[in-house]
């Protein structure tokens, strides 16, 4: 019976199926963003997300647990450096997926999957609408167009008594 057993096995052999979701997480986390199919992308977030959850604890053991995973020493460098800096106060849902469309070849739904605290698009466009404002208030208006008025009114009032000349 297959009673609770609902992981997407992506048609292949289990080995096979742990092996590429160890690669897509090692790309993961040296590229901070990769593409592929939204069925792989569901089920590396799945696979990913307990793993980089795990480097939250900067320890052996984690380090050991997480190695046992990816084997790679460079990933996992990168993991508990720098990424596990980056989601400490994160709750959880570090990864994003946003899809594509559908590839050209094969008509298959694509998605981009990233680390949703490495997108600067995103963080970068709020930043910047925080702080260039488009509204100005009242008095800044009356104040320049005040200040302005005078030297305008001054040389336009002899070039109209020249005109009436």
């Amino acid at each position: 019976m297959r009673h609770n057993k609902k992981f997407n096995h992506l048609g292949r052999t289990k080995s096979h199926r742990e092996a590429l979701l160890s690669n897509m997480t090692v790309s993961l986390i040296r590229y901070k963003r990769i593409t592929t199919t939204v069925a792989k992308a569901k089920a590396l977030r799945i696979y990913a997300e307990p793993i980089i959850n795990r480097a939250k604890d900067d320890s052996t053991n984690s380090r050991r647990i997480v190695f046992s995973y990816l084997q790679d020493k460079e990933a996992v460098k990168e993991l508990f450096g720098e990424i596990s800096q980056k989601i400490a106060n994160r709750p959880g849902g570090y990864l994003r997926i946003l899809k594509l469309g559908n590839r050209l070849g094969d008509n298959a739904a694509m998605a981009m999957i990233e680390l949703v605290d490495y997108n600067e698009t995103y963080t970068a466009d709020k930043k910047e609408a925080k702080k260039s404002r488009t509204r100005r208030s009242r008095g800044k208006k009356a104040e320049a167009p005040a200040a302005e008025t005078p030297a305008t009114e001054a040389p336009a009032a002899p070039a109209e008594e020249k005109a009436a000349e």
